[in-house]
C-alpha cells in the first residue's frame, strides 16, 4: 500500500484532466491489489475474525465512537460504478452493519459524520441525490426494528435549518419516534463544519450572558472551556473516546474539533462501503492498547 500512496501523492502534482485519470487508474489498482489479497486470504478471515472476537471481550471498549465515513465516491468509481450515488447508498447500508458491531461490542454512543458543509460545493446533482438518500434514511429509522429493540436515542448534529424541509421533517420524526430511548445514542452529523459548531456555540454563550446583564468584559474575563462545552451541539453525550477514518486520508477535516482533544485516532486504508468486521475490531484492539493520560 506505501506503493499506491506514493503514487497518488505523485499524481495530484500534474494538471486537472490527467489527475483524474490517474485517480481512476490508482483506484483501479487499489482495487485489483485488495481483491486479489481477498482471494488468498479469505480462508483465514473467519479465523481471524473469530480470534478478535474472542480477544474483544478483555478489551477496554471505548462507550463513544466517531466515525468519519469516507471512500463512498471512490469506492464507487473503483468498482466501475456509473451512478456516485450508488457509493453513497452502499454506505449508508454499511452503516446499519457498523452499528450492530457497536452493539455487540458494547458501545453506548456512536457519532457519525454523514454529510459537511463543505459538500454543498459538490455537483447539484449528487448533493440533490444525497439528500433524498438522508430522507428515506432518515424515515427508515422511525420504525427500524433494530433501533426500537435496542432503545436507541436518535440525534441529529448540525445546521439542519440549511438542509430540504423534506429533509427536516423526516429528521424530527426520527428523533421524536426514538426521544424516549437511553439505552444508547446515535448521533448523525449532518450539514456540520467544526468551526462553524464552535461559533456556534460561542455566539450562544454570549447572547445568554448578554440577557443575564453582563457586560462583555465580564464575559471575557469569567470564560472557562467549561463556559462553552454546554452550547456544542454534543453537550448531551461525553467525548469520543475513540474516532475511526475510512479510505486512507489522516486528518478529521474539521470534525469535532473542539470535543476530539483527547480521543484516541484510528485511520484504515479501506473504502467506508467496504469497512469489514475485521477492520472494526482492529480499531479496538488499537484502542484497547494505548494508554491515555490526559495531558497528565
Amino acid at each position: 500500500m506505501a506503493f499506491f500512496h506514493a503514487m497518488n501523492q505523485q499524481a495530484q502534482t500534474l494538471p486537472g484532466t490527467i489527475r483524474q485519470i490517474m485517480d481512476q487508474v490508482l483506484d483501479r489498482l487499489i482495487l485489483l491489489w485488495r481483491m486479489t489479497g481477498e482471494v488468498v486470504l479469505s480462508p483465514f478471515y473467519s479465523v481471524y475474525q473469530m480470534h478478535l472476537e474472542g480477544e474483544c471481550s478483555n478489551w477496554d471498549i471505548p462507550q463513544h465512537i466517531g466515525i468519519i465515513m469516507d471512500g463512498n465516491r471512490r469506492f464507487a468509481r473503483a468498482n466501475g460504478f456509473l451512478n456516485l450515488l450508488d457509493g453513497h447508498a452502499r454506505g449508508a447500508d454499511k452503516l446499519d452493519e457498523v452499528l450492530n458491531w457497536c452493539e455487540e461490542a458494547g458501545v453506548g454512543v456512536v457519532t457519525v459524520w454523514i454529510f459537511s458543509m463543505d459538500n454543498f460545493n459538490r455537483e447539484p446533482s449528487e448533493v440533490d441525490g444525497l439528500m433524498k438518500l438522508f430522507e428515506k434514511k432518515f424515515l427508515e429509522l422511525v420504525e427500524h426494528p433494530r433501533i426500537h429493540r435496542n432503545q436507541v436515542r436518535v440525534r441529529t448534529l448540525g445546521r439542519i435549518d440549511v438542509l430540504p424541509e423534506s429533509v427536516q421533517k423526516a429528521i424530527r420524526d426520527a428523533e421524536q419516534a426514538t426521544a424516549k430511548y437511553s439505552r444508547r445514542i446515535l448521533n448523525i452529523v449532518v450539514a456540520y463544519g467544526g468551526r462553524q459548531e464552535i461559533v456556534d456555540a460561542f455566539r450562544s454563550h454570549l447572547r445568554d450572558e448578554g440577557r443575564r446583564g453582563r457586560s462583555l468584559d465580564e464575559v471575557c474575563d469569567s470564560l472557562q472551556p467549561e463556559s462553552i462545552e454546554p452550547y456544542l451541539y454534543t453537550s448531551h453525550v461525553p467525548d469520543p473516546d475513540l474516532i475511526i477514518r475510512t479510505s486512507g486520508e489522516i486528518r478529521l477535516s474539521g470534525f469535532l474539533l473542539w470535543q476530539s482533544v483527547y480521543s484516541e485516532f484510528y485511520f484504515c486504508d479501506t473504502h467506508w462501503p467496504a469497512f469489514r468486521k475485521i477492520d472494526f475490531l482492529r480499531a479496538l484492539r488499537a484502542y484497547n492498547q494505548r494508554l491515555r493520560r490526559y495531558g497528565r
